[in-house]
């Protein structure tokens, strides 16, 4: 760190006489001195002529007294110009002080910023790691068959089954009843912190269903990562669509007509977003299993929502986080 300008000591504005005023002044005795010793040794008679003159009187006054206005005039210049420059350095000296204080300011705000960032990066490392645990937890203690799948390709299109082939029984019944829509939009929140128990409780029933713990642990899993580069949806002042604007996207529409759904602002997540889509492949694929993933749990959803149901959606902690990857990945593009 570069050290920090000192200021000038603050110069004294001299008053009074000064050398330049003493200077003026036996300059101006030396002149009058000599004009008296040349009207009374020199002029002699010449002079009682001069003063019967009103022409001549008026241009030997003349001749005596402008040599003075001119001294004193130089004299008041000169003054004047040592007055500018300790005012001048006066001036300086404010000004290093004040960038002083701007730099030592600046620095102590700094260091309070960076202290406060590195908090609250670790306060989220720490709810993530528990909010993982949990899930974890959640998913280890059901059955196999009903685990959500975490893979970071998107699934392939199951074959048509021939008539005569057997269905399986994971096939004929979805594990799990769908939550309803205030427990679909708490659970889609995440719970607030590692003392939040409802929050939790409502996770718990939603990992009971497939397609919903499908979305939870995709959408969890984007939060994380963006979280790693100072991006938290908790921070975003989204424009919030409409109501009919999402039933729009659950009923198929795509581009423009659903721009609206792509209400985040914020330039710096914005780019740091796509820059960590472009640069990050496994990112990548896992906004892309979000979004997936969002497109075909969202519009079950939505077909029982009502109105402020959605409302309230659009102000979830997964939707946010649609609204940044969807944007970025062009997904209301035309």
């Amino acid at each position: 760190m570069s050290e920090a300008p000192r200021p000038l000591p603050v110069p004294h504005v001299s008053g009074g006489i000064t050398a330049v005023e003493i200077a003026a002044l036996v300059v101006t005795l030396l002149w009058l001195g000599v004009v008296g010793w040349f009207f009374l040794a020199v002029t002699g008679a010449e002079g009682n002529v001069a003063r019967g003159d009103p022409l001549a009187f008026m241009m030997s006054v003349m001749g005596i007294f402008l040599p003075v206005a001119l001294i004193w005039v130089a004299a008041s210049a000169a003054r004047t110009a040592r007055t500018m420059r300790e005012e001048s350095a006066r001036l300086q000296a404010a000004i290093d002080a004040m960038r002083l204080s701007y730099v030592e300011s600046q620095e102590a705000a700094g260091a309070h910023l960076r202290r406060a960032v590195q908090e609250r990066l670790e306060g989220v490392t720490r709810a993530q790691a528990v909010l993982g645990a949990e899930i974890a937890g959640l998913q280890a203690d059901r059955p196999a068959d009903r685990q959500p799948e975490r893979v970071l390709t998107p699934p392939a299109r199951p074959e048509a089954v021939s008539p005569a082939q057997p269905k399986l029984a994971l096939e004929e019944a979805e594990p799990g009843a769908p939550l309803p829509p205030a427990d679909f939009i708490r659970a889609l929140n995440f719970p607030n912190n590692d003392r939040d128990a409802e929050g939790f409780e409502v996770l718990r029933r939603a990992l009971a269903h497939r397609p919903t713990a499908q979305l939870v642990a995709a959408a969890q899993e984007v939060l994380t990562l963006l979280a790693q580069d100072g991006i938290y949806v908790d921070d975003f002042s989204p424009h919030r669509a409409t109501p009919e604007t999402w039933r729009s996207f659950a009923e198929g529409a795509r581009g423009p007509s659903i721009a609206a759904l792509g209400g985040v602002k914020d330039r710096s997540s914005l780019a740091l977003t796509a820059r960590r889509m472009k640069d990050d492949p496994v990112f990548r694929d896992a906004v892309h299993l979000f979004l997936q993933t969002f497109d075909k749990v969202f519009p079950s959803f939505a077909q029982d929502a009502t109105g402020p149901q959605l409302a309230r959606f659009a102000d979830s902690r997964t939707a946010r986080a649609f609204m940044l990857t969807g944007r970025v990945a062009g997904l209301f593009d035309g």
